[in-house]
């Protein structure tokens, strides 16, 4: 079963919005067995909507758009479809009820755009948006399903769990699919296809092996589909146990999760605290831990400090350190872990000092020069980094490889 996803929205191609829907969209109908052919942004244009229809029925028997359905007059994909599919465009009672009931509840009055909301193709199925006033349209014409939605995300999310995608369940007849996903870190994506060529060799017609590659990691991903769902999850694990045994020591987790997630876990399962002292990420690497719901079991907190006055201060690191070697060098680094260890009573710690660019350069010290350090009450490591002269690309590598040399030194603490 195929499927395309037609977004729309001069936002999406302008650069002003990004388009998160499809991502989240394809993932769920991959978890039911569809499979999506392609994605598609279009702009808030009649020629270019219709044009995209007529190519995307070519390809997949279920075309899902969201987009367009707002109250303004750049709001065309209602209008579009009506006069696709030759429908007139009649009020809908419930519909009506569902806008007048959220202006209600809002307190706001209605002006005439928002009673055309309840307008929809006198054809299509209605089907009722309980969080937004913009009705969910579904099509069966041309022998296809047409199913057009919001693009407001939470809207979107809603209606798909709730009505798309068990509408499609119950109308198909669909395979299954599985996933299994191994995160590595501190190895390149050409260097772990040689180790693991020969497995990968091995595998059987309808296991697919994908490297999906990251700044400082790579997501192993096993697929396969078929009717028997239990042989294909005996078939998938038994490679995917191959695949561990053969990269073991690169392994962060055998879960499709980010590395700060898996370094989580990690450490809430070995009841180990941890702090971090960032300079040139700004909090970044504080950032990508507390994104994660029950990360406090773990996390104590931490110190951006940014200038030698609060290095010293928050972080207990030397005048001396500073003026002798900079604040980006394996003295302060160290000092920096070590004080934050103290400061924060945690197990570990994480430090990073750098040049982030594009300027800030000294004649020995390269834009994209980062030293990062992990403490524990074990052992100080620390580690130079050359890196490139963009700064958003400094600070995500430099805190995958801080991550990465946290973990090393997790799995060396634990043995």
């Amino acid at each position: 079963m195929q499927a395309e996803i037609i977004t729309i929205g001069d936002e999406l191609l302008i650069g002003q919005i990004i388009d998160t829907n499809s991502a989240w969209m394809a993932k769920q109908l991959n978890s039911i067995g569809v499979n999506v052919k392609q994605i598609t942004s279009v702009s808030d244009d009649a020629t270019h909507i219709v044009e995209a229809l007529n190519l995307a029925q070519t390809r997949a028997e279920i075309i899902l758009i969201t987009g367009g359905l707002g109250p303004t007059k750049d709001d065309i994909t209602k209008l579009t479809l009506a006069k696709y599919f030759n429908m007139e465009l009649v009020r809908d009672d419930e519909t009506l009820k569902n806008v007048e009931a959220i202006f209600s509840r809002l307190n706001r009055p209605m002006i005439e755009s928002n009673y055309k909301q309840a307008d929809v193709p006198d054809r299509c199925t209605v089907i009722q948006n309980k969080n937004g006033t913009a009705p969910c349209m579904w099509f069966n014409e041309k022998g296809k399903i047409f199913v057009s939605m919001p693009g407001v995300p939470f809207e979107m999310m809603y209606l798909m769990e709730e009505e798309i995608l068990p509408r499609i369940k119950k109308q198909f007849k669909l395979p299954f699919i599985y996933h299994k996903t191994i995160l590595t870190a501190n190895i390149g994506e050409s260097f772990l296809a040689l180790k693991i060529e020969k497995i990968e060799e091995s595998l059987p017609k309808h296991i697919k092996l994908a490297y999906l590659p990251k700044l400082g990691t790579v997501r192993l991903r096993l697929s396969a589909s078929g009717d028997d769902e239990q042989k294909l999850k005996t078939e998938v694990e038994h490679y995917a146990q191959s695949i561990i045994q053969e990269i073991n020591e690169f392994v962060a987790s055998e879960e499709d999760i980010p590395l700060e997630k898996a370094i989580l876990n990690f450490m809430a399962k070995e009841k180990l605290t941890l702090s971090t002292a960032e300079s040139c990420t700004g909090g970044y690497i504080g950032h990508l831990i507390t994104q994660h719901p029950g990360c406090s079991v773990v996390y104590a907190g931490g110190a951006i400090s940014y200038n030698y006055q609060l290095k010293e201060s928050i972080l207990g690191v030397k005048n001396e350190t500073l003026t002798t070697f900079g604040a980006v060098s394996q003295q302060t680094v160290e000092e920096m872990a070590k004080g934050a260890l103290a400061q924060f009573k945690t197990d570990f710690s994480i430090s990073i000092s750098g040049i982030a660019g594009p300027d800030g350069a000294t004649p020995d010290k390269a834009v994209g020069t980062v030293w990062i350090a992990v403490a524990s009450k074990k052992s100080t490591v620390s580690k130079l980094l050359q890196l490139g002269n963009k700064r958003t690309q400094n600070i995500e590598r430099a805190a995958t490889a801080a991550l990465t040399l946290l973990l090393n030194q997790l799995k060396d603490y634990v043995k």
